[in-house]
């Protein structure tokens, strides 16, 4: 008697507060909803880097693991990159510089013209890798007419690579990776303003040098910079370590507002924002780019791993590298959230509630609830699958503890292991409803207790039955 009285009484106290707040009984359907893929999206192609073109298509290039040419597909969804078919722009000179290790190609519309960017190394020296740019003329780049513009000079003639191009506050600039002769590393980021897309100007600023430890696993690296930019902030995500399971992405963010061009303009994160997943069976996630989907409404993120740890051999010699995409999630500090690289098959989503708009379902100690700021994002991540007890119904699989699923028991939602049993199958099965509060939302009703619907009660998560307005608002999540 004594804890059913309490939790009226905070029931209560609850209602009083959001009264007295004047929030609104409704939240405004998300800016960026849901948006699914199926991973990995390619085969054997490294160093992904994805362009959505104001043409309706996206532009896909890649690592092929011959490194002997530089390859482009298009489609009009990202999705359809996975079948779409290939061309091939560009072929490795037979003698002399740009004749070995053709890696890591980037495409990018310029004042009307297309540019790619690569790195390669030269017939004698398949090492001497240099960073050098591809101009197209026309509107399709895979029937483009493409010239060599040549190599992009630097401060130093030494191991440069992994060249990408940005714009803020209308000043064009180039980051790359390059290895400075007088220190004992492998490779640090630069940044310079451009004269134009093939020519860098000014001084170049060290922006990162590997010095943690996970920096250093294998190599001192810090290469392959991907910008994305939101409220005005700069964040450039980098690659680390070796290129196998040790291979993560480390992050810097600026204001952009700040002088790009000075060190102490940026700062960097003291933790990988990205890497391997032994749970989700990904390893070595790294060099990323960054797109939008394709309703512009959601960023995303464009990386390579591997589906296994262990390697025989050199790395670069494995072509097992998989290009792969999800969703990036954004902080309420408004710093980006990556998670972790998801399991193959189908992207996962989030669930935020319809009359607390803020918090989101999530999994803590195994109890289902729903909570504002989760910055470990794959807590609230779930992977909408076909239900375990069949018949057009659906399941929330956990992102990071694949096998675990939402379950009702003795009507609390609990994550839990999938035993196989007929029990289990039933409820962990829900049908996938209209929002009953509103048709834009989702509700999840019981597949074994028909009428009960998942809602929030003090936060957490049970399978009720619904008949007020509350409930319904209660038993409402949006897809995001």
């Amino acid at each position: 008697m004594r804890r059913t009285a309490v939790r009226l009484l905070l029931a209560v106290l609850v209602a009083l507060a959001t009264c007295l707040a004047g929030a609104p009984a409704q939240a405004a359907v998300p800016d960026s909803p849901a948006v699914t893929y199926t991973n990995p999206l390619a085969e054997k192609r490294a160093d992904p880097h994805i362009f959505k073109h104001t043409d309706g298509y996206y532009y896909f290039t890649a690592t092929v693991p011959e490194y002997d040419r530089i390859v482009l597909r298009r489609a009009t969804t990202v999705q359809g990159l996975r079948s779409a078919p290939e061309t091939t722009i560009w072929t490795r000179h037979a003698s002399g510089v740009m004749g070995a290790h053709i890696w890591a190609p980037e495409i990018h519309f310029i004042d009307g013209k297309w540019y790619v960017y690569f790195a390669a190394g030269a017939t004698n020296d398949v090492w001497a890798i240099r960073m050098y740019v591809l101009e197209g003329t026309g509107a399709n780049p895979l029937t483009a007419a493409w010239t060599e513009k040549g190599q992009i000079r630097t401060q130093w003639e030494s191991f440069s690579l992994d060249a990408t191009t940005f714009v803020v506050n209308g000043v064009r600039y180039l980051a790359w990776a390059q290895r400075d002769p007088s220190v004992n590393n492998n490779t640090d980021l630069y940044l310079a303003r451009m004269a134009n897309p093939w020519t860098i100007t000014g001084t170049p600023v060290m922006l990162s040098r590997p010095t943690y430890s996970w920096e250093t696993v294998g190599y001192k690296v810090n290469e392959g910079p991907a910008v994305i930019q939101r409220g005005g902030k700069v964040f450039m995500t980098y690659s680390a370590s070796a290129t196998d399971s040790n291979y993560c992405l480390g992050m810097l963010t600026a204001s952009a507002s700040a002088n790009l061009l000075s060190q102490a303009s940026w700062n960097k994160s003291p933790t990988p924002v990205f890497a391997s997943s032994a749970a989700t069976g990904q390893y070595g996630p790294g060099h990323n780019s960054f797109t939008v989907s394709e309703d512009g409404r959601s960023d995303i993120l464009v990386y390579h791993d591997r589906s296994y740890r262990d390697i025989s051999g050199d790395p670069l010699d494995d072509p097992n590298r998989r290009t792969r995409v999800q969703k990036v999630y954004w902080n309420a500090d408004g710093t980006p959230n990556f998670g972790i690289p998801v399991a193959d098959g189908v992207t996962p989503q989030r669930f935020s509630s319809y009359n607390f708009p803020d918090r989101f379902v999530r999994h803590y100690d195994y109890r289902a609830r729903i909570e504002a700021n989760v910055t470990k994002l794959a807590d609230s991540q779930f992977r909408v699958v076909p239900g375990l007890a069949g018949g057009g119904t659906v399941s929330l699989e956990s992102a990071n503890f694949p096998g675990y699923y939402l379950r009702h028991d003795d009507f609390e939602v609990w994550l839990q292991r999938n035993d196989g049993s007929a029990q289990l199958a039933a409820d962990a099965t829900f049908h996938r409803r209209a929002g009953l509060a509103d048709p834009a939302g989702v509700s999840f009703e019981s597949y074994s207790h028909p009428g009960r619907y998942v809602r929030h009660w003090e936060y957490l998560l049970h399978v009720q039955a619904v008949s007020t307005a509350t409930d319904r608002a209660d038993a409402t999540f949006y897809a995001q």
